[in-house]
């Protein structure tokens, strides 16, 4: 289960996890799939941080191999393996990407494109991920390429270079998924509660009337861009990188994602992602961040209109700023490395151990949070002379997971499938039976741009630690994405809560 607050907590355990995002909800499965006693805390909800702000996509290292990071790039395509064909299958799925080769795009710089390509798949290959999850990469026509993206701008289209990788259904989902199996291999889960202080033994949390001290034999800081609050040693060089969200129409008939280069450079990229839920996202900026770190990191309108002239120089159309309809920025928590710009600094990730022996997780990235959590445990068990057992995640699925072969067999709902896998058939039963719905009411989508469902809004009260609207449209969901969106589906999140709260008292 997991729930809000301090009140029952233990007095102690082997692993107290700060954090819960998709690092801290990572190090909380690894440890408790080790047979260690697990409290993983946030001071406010599943996936607030970072976790929820990122491209949605499962990279295969690529852009690492193409700076030389080699290491870094193996280690993204062996997790984006992992996470595509056996620890997360229903929320991951194959993303066709057309780079257009186009008068901007010269011979030379087509040709170096072309080998970067052949080397991904030469990670794919090392990875042992199969050509059945991730297709080869291959050269397109201009007419096939005009075909999978039909509004790229015709003149000077000399063909497309077509890779794939691998794309989250949803970021914050593979978060509050990690989160449900922590809890159900017995972990303690809790939101709303904040760490004031901690050491190497113990952590003081926030309570309602009085501190509230747990004890622990290892204390793991998982708080990414805030790591510096529980750790002074830590030193972090933020960089903010801002996404615009547009209808599916802005840019009709986009069957693949579009990598449109940057006019003047030969490195940089904006991704053009179409969305399960018909958005297009458009991202993303790498801008050095000074200053205290804020709760939830604001776009600004110099890289948003970035963004549109760089899609626009590669499309027909030109976007404009009435086509976005969000817009959303995350902070990378990059360890500090001297002078230079943050696009240069390594997505490598580093675990540190603090003078009073807190141990600390930070850099990396999404794809590799698997990795980062097993190192993290790793030293929590040598720093508190813990008796584990050896690492399971690597093959241990998580809750709703299963091949995509027998996912395609459910018979259960389209969405409630992509987002839950084998458990699309209990979010139906448990929220039929809590509520009393038909499942054509719990089916139906909430608004006529709203795909989300009222039983997804009250399996996430009633198994995800939803405890008001904003924990169901910004993380459970990501309605909040498109503030539109929104506002038509609040309604609809008050209802499953008041359901949920009428018809289970132990959630009011």
């Amino acid at each position: 289960m997991i729930s809000a607050g301090t009140a029952g907590l233990a007095p102690s355990y082997d692993v107290v996890v700060v954090g819960l995002g998709v690092t801290g909800t990572g190090v909380a499965l690894d440890a408790v799939s080790r047979g260690l006693s697990v409290l993983a805390v946030d001071a406010h909800d599943l996936a607030f941080g970072t976790s929820r702000w990122s491209s949605k996509l499962v990279h295969g290292g690529l852009r690492y191999l193409a700076s030389g990071q080699v290491g870094i790039a193996h280690e993204s395509a062996v997790e984006r393996g992992v996470l595509m064909e056996t620890t997360a299958p229903h929320l991951t799925h194959a993303m066709p990407m057309l780079l257009p080769l186009t008068s901007s795009v010269g011979r030379g710089q087509a040709l170096l494109a072309r080998s970067g390509f052949v080397a991904g798949d030469l990670l794919r290959r090392g990875a042992r991920t199969s050509a059945d999850t991730l297709p080869r990469p291959r050269r397109v026509s201009a007419a096939e390429a005009l075909a999978l993206a039909p509004g790229l701008r015709p003149a000077g289209l000399r063909g497309g270079l077509l890779s794939w990788d691998g794309q989250l259904e949803d970021d914050a989902r593979l978060v509050v998924t990690l989160a449900r199996t922590a809890a159900a291999h017995g972990a303690t889960v809790r939101t709303r509660a904040r760490v004031v202080s901690a050491s190497g033994t113990e952590v003081v949390l926030q309570g309602s009337d009085a501190p509230v001290h747990v004890a622990a034999r290892a204390v793991v800081n998982a708080t990414g861009v805030w790591a510096g609050s529980l750790d002074d040693d830590v030193v972090l060089r933020p960089s903010r990188g801002t996404h615009a969200v547009l209808r599916g129409t802005a840019l009709p008939g986009l069957r693949t994602a579009v990598t449109a280069s940057v006019p003047g450079s030969t490195s940089r990229f904006v991704l053009v992602l179409p969305q399960p839920d018909g958005t297009v996202y458009v991202g993303l900026t790498d801008e050095p961040v000074e200053g205290p770190v804020p709760d939830v990191p604001k776009p600004t309108e110099p890289e948003i209109g970035f963004l549109l002239d760089v899609v626009s120089a590669a499309f027909d159309h030109d976007l404009r700023r009435t086509d976005v309809v969000g817009a959303y920025a995350g902070l990378r928590p990059l360890l500090e490395a001297g002078p230079g710009d943050t696009a240069d600094l390594s997505r490598k990730h580093a675990v540190l151990t603090s003078r009073t022996g807190v141990v600390t997780v930070v850099g990396g990235k999404l794809t590799t949070y698997r990795r980062m959590a097993e190192d993290a445990v790793d030293r929590a068990v040598a720093v508190g002379g813990l008796a584990a057992d050896p690492c399971r995640t690597r093959t241990l699925p998580l809750l709703g997971a299963a091949p995509r072969s027998a996912l395609a067999r459910l018979e259960s709902h389209p969405r409630l499938v992509r987002r839950f896998g084998t458990d699309a058939a209990l979010v139906l039963d448990v929220a039929s039976s809590v509520t009393g719905c038909s499942a054509d009411e719990l089916l139906e989508p909430v608004a006529g741009t709203v795909p989300a469902t009222l039983a997804e809004l009250v399996f996430g009260v009633t198994h995800e630690g939803a405890t008001d609207v904003d924990d169901l449209l910004d993380r459970r969901t990501r309605v909040g994405l498109v503030p539109a969106d929104r506002a038509l589906a609040e309604p609809a999140a008050r209802r499953a809560l008041d359901l949920v709260r009428k018809f289970s008292p132990h959630h009011r």
